[in-house]
Formats: structure tokens, sequence, C-alpha cells
């Protein structure tokens, strides 16, 4: 606690003036009974300033989310600096939001959970932070969360899943592939060996400057890939999927961006357009860069799969697949991994995409 309190130090520290006054707004009686343990969770690794109210039983009381996406669609990406302010600017209020959704005060929680590693060190401080002021003034227990294993366990909220599991984690900053073994307890196959798939879609969407598409200017890259290559040919390109011959479950997809780019700088010159403008082949390059990328993300799956099967990790029938981040709501890469799953004789599960993405639900 120590550490996390010297850490959350030179970040952002609300005074105790804030939270004194915060904690006062709430007008519920005090010393209500509660037959379950209810749990506030904080979420601000990224981009996202999320809380959620949770009891025990997996029941969400309450839950608020502000969105940055429309700021750093403006820049052209994340800036952190900018993040920690939107962060900032936002954090009392996103809390205050879920708590009165859910009829909640402060002082019937049980606990205060939050997002601590990985993410941006700027923005997880911000709720960090917040955290412990709120831990220190209402006197209740903090639960240091890892954001990797709230996304992996969150499909335990929605469904009944046993482990062991295997669990994929695809999203705009992560890249991962683990055999669940139990809370806390996992098996690291493969991950990613430079960037996310999801910051891939990203740097390519900006490449093609689809703000500048009339169809895709409020998306971010990701959505704006896979919006526009529903109207595309996946085949017009030719790109091998990124470490064919490599026999280990490790993904790769900074080669797969920087062939995309010699496409589209050749595409540019044929079109006679200059960088910043919109190709015509725009929808083309983007089923093409979806399609590679699900192909890929496939290919490394089934090793795991196989890899777990062989070695009895995972059951011989009905094993579980759980795809789960940012990229797992991509329905395109979803019905790619039902192929593999019905092929493998696994059963695929993805939660709701509005939980595929960082929520306060998943820390909670």
């Amino acid at each position: 606690m120590l550490i996390l309190n010297k850490t959350a130090g030179v970040f952002f520290k609300p005074s105790k003036r804030k939270v004194y006054e915060f904690l006062r707004s709430f007008n519920f009686h005090p010393g209500t009974l509660f037959l379950h343990k209810i749990v506030l969770g904080i979420e601000t690794s990224c981009d996202d300033t999320a809380a959620a109210v949770v009891d025990e039983t997996g029941n969400v009381l309450g839950e608020a989310i502000h969105s940055q996406t429309e700021v750093h669609l403006k820049t052209g990406g994340i800036v952190p600096a900018v993040a920690q302010q939107l962060h900032r600017d936002n954090i009392q209020r996103i809390v205050q939001e879920a708590l009165s959704a859910s009829r909640i005060s402060p002082s019937d929680l049980s606990a205060i959970a939050t997002t601590i590693k990985p993410g941006l060190a700027l923005s997880l401080g911000v709720g960090l932070s917040f955290s412990l002021q709120l831990v220190g003034q209402l006197k209740k227990p903090f639960i240091p969360i890892h954001h990797m294993e709230a996304h992996a366990l969150t499909i335990r909220l929605t469904n009944k899943v046993e482990f062991p599991f295997l669990v994929l984690l695809i999203s705009g900053g992560h890249c991962l592939l683990a055999l669940v073994q139990g809370v806390s307890d996992f098996l690291l196959l493969g991950k990613s060996l430079d960037i996310a798939p999801g910051d891939m879609l990203d740097k390519v969407a900006r490449r093609l400057s689809l703000i500048k598409h009339p169809e895709c200017s409020t998306m971010s890259g990701g959505k704006a890939i896979e919006h526009l290559a529903k109207q595309g040919n996946r085949f017009h390109f030719d790109i091998k999927p990124p470490l064919h011959h490599a026999k280990n479950c490790d993904f790769s997809f900074t080669g797969l961006q920087q062939v995309t780019n010699k496409r589209i700088m050749k595409k540019e010159k044929e079109e006679g357009i200059e960088e910043g403008q919109v190709l015509s082949s725009a929808a083309d390059i983007a089923a093409t860069v979806q399609h590679t990328m699900a192909c890929h993300i496939v290919k490394r799956t089934h090793r795991a799969i196989l890899f777990c099967k062989q070695r009895d990790l995972l059951p011989q029938n009905n094993a579980v697949l759980v795809a789960s981040g940012g990229v797992a709501s991509n329905f395109y890469v979803r019905r790619a991994l039902e192929i593999l799953t019905n092929a493998t004789q696994c059963t695929l599960l993805c939660p709701p995409p509005r939980l595929c993405t960082d929520n306060g639900i998943m820390i909670a």
C-alpha cells in the first residue's frame, strides 16, 4: 500500500477536502443491511474512465463510463498527458454516477477495486490516487486489479465457465493467449512480440486517412476498418500472415502494418493522390488487413488448443475458448474463431461487446 501511495502521488492526488465533499454529496441512509458483499470497481488504464458497483453474486448494481474516443480521434491517437487530464476531469463524476445508479452509500461498500497495471502510467495514476484517497476516508479494503486478468475472468459474470479454459485477449494495447487454471492462476502460452492488433488497425486506419471518409469520420480506427471491410474484397491484395513458420503461439503485427503501408504508398502513386487523401481502394485494403489479421490470430490460437489438448491441460471435448478485449468485438474475427472452435470440438464464448472493451464492471 505504501508503494502504491508513493507511485500515485507522482501523478495526481485529489485533496482530502474534495473527497470529503464528494462523500457528503450522498444522501443515502447509513447502516443499511446488505446480504452480499459489494465492490466498487474503478478503471482508468487507458482512455476510458469507468466505474461500476457489483455484488459478489455478479449482479451489476450501477455503472458509468466516460469515453475519450472523440478527443483522441482529433489528435490521431492517444496522447498520455491528454488522457490523464480527461481522467482527472471526469473520475469523480463517473464514480458518483455509478454509486448513485446503484443506490449504494459509499459507507456500505465492502471494498474498492482498481486497475493498477498494465496500462498508461499517467492514466493508471489518476484512478489509483483517487481510489486510495477514497479507501483512506471510508476505511475500506483496497483490491489491486491486473487489467488483463479482469478481461480474462469477465466471462464468468455472464456464463458458467469452469476452470481450466483457454483465453485469447486481443485489444488495442494487448495480445496474449493463456490457459486460465484458476483465479490469478494463468499459464502464458503466447503474446505479441511487437504491437497489439488493435494498435495495428488504428495505425492502418490513420495511414488510410479514414477519418476523412464520410462513413468513418466518427469511428475509432478499428471500427472504421471493420466497417469498410464489409464493402471490400479481402483477396484483392495478397498478404501472408506473419510468423508463418514459427512453431509457437506468439503473435506479430508490425510486419503486417509495414507491408500494408507499402501497398498504400503504391496505390497512392497509381491513383495519383497525395498522402492524406482517401484511396478508392481503401475498402479492399481494409478487408485484406482484417482478413490477414484474423487468419494470424486463428492460426496461433489453433496451435494453443492443440498444445493444451495434447498435454491434457484442456478437456478433449467441449473445451472452452474465451475471446475478450476490444478486438474480440470485431465480428469478422469472432466468425473466424467460431470456425476454428467448431473444427476442434471447442466452445467459443465472448463477453457482450460492451464488456469486451474497458469497463468498470470487469474490475469490480
